[in-house]
C-alpha cells in the first residue's frame, strides 16, 4: 500500500511559526514519524511540501494510479484553491484532509474548505498526531477499497 502525504505552504516552518497554533514539531518530525508508522503499518508512505500551487497540483497528478491513498493538508489553499480540489477529483484516489489546529476554532475564513466535500474524511485540531491518525485511516480505506475490487 502506497500513500502520498502533500503538506502545503508554510508547513516548512513547523516548530517555529506561531507554535502556539501549531506546536513546536517540525516537518521533518512529522515526516519521519509518519515514515516509521508507515513501515509498522506495512505501508509505503511518501511526503512531499510545496509552498506553490502549482508544484501541489503537479504532484498530486504524478500520483495517479500509483498510490492508494492520499493525505492533504493544503495549508492557506485549503480555503481557496479550486486548482487542487480539480487534482485530487481528477485522480480519483481517496483523501483525507489534514490541520494541524481545529480550523472551527479560528477565523471564521478558514472555516470553509473546497476539498471538504470530496474527501474520504477530514482531521483536525490534534496538531501533529493528526497527521498518524490520518495514516492509520489510510490504511483502513486502502483495505476497503482492496476489497471492494476483489
Amino acid at each position: 500500500m502506497a500513500v502520498l502525504v502533500v503538506h502545503g505552504p508554510n508547513l516548512n516552518l513547523l516548530g517555529e511559526r506561531e507554535p502556539e497554533v501549531y506546536g513546536r514539531t517540525s516537518l521533518a518530525d512529522i515526516d519521519k514519524e509518519l515514515k516509521d508508522l508507515g513501515r509498522e503499518l506495512e505501508m509505503k508512505v511518501e511526503t512531499f511540501q510545496s509552498n506553490s500551487e502549482g508544484g501541489i497540483v503537479d504532484r498530486i497528478q504524478q500520483a495517479r494510479g500509483k498510490c492508494d491513498v492520499l493525505l492533504i493538508n493544503p495549508g492557506a489553499y485549503t480555503h481557496t484553491s479550486v486548482a487542487i480540489r480539480d487534482a485530487i477529483a481528477a485522480v480519483n484516489i481517496p483523501v483525507i484532509e489534514v490541520h494541524l489546529s481545529n480550523v472551527y476554532r479560528r477565523e471564521p475564513f478558514r472555516h470553509h474548505s473546497t476539498i471538504a466535500d470530496i474527501a474520504h474524511g477530514r482531521i483536525m485540531g490534534f496538531g501533529a498526531e493528526s497527521y498518524s491518525l490520518a495514516l492509520r485511516a489510510a490504511r483502513t480505506i486502502a483495505e476497503e477499497s482492496r476489497r471492494r475490487s476483489v
